[in-house]
């Protein structure tokens, strides 16, 4: 499990904005699926999407300083 979070945190540290990124990603994809399903799967009505973006995004910025 050490070596995971070993090899995780090398990549995020050469690559310090990939997490606010996706962040960012997920948020549009949210924006995009409200207008094509139209509020009909479960996936628009909770809004999963845009909270995950949302919480990633976050940790991603709190976590660039620390990783360099």
């Amino acid at each position: 499990m050490n070596e995971l979070f070993d090899r995780t945190s090398a990549f995020l540290a050469k690559r310090p904005g990939l997490l606010p990124l996706v962040g960012i990603l997920l948020v549009l994809i949210n924006f995009g699926l409200r207008f094509l399903a139209a509020d009909t799967s479960w996936l628009v009505r909770t809004d999963l999407l845009l909270h995950l973006g949302l919480i990633i995004g976050l940790l991603g910025l709190l976590l660039i300083k620390p990783l360099q």
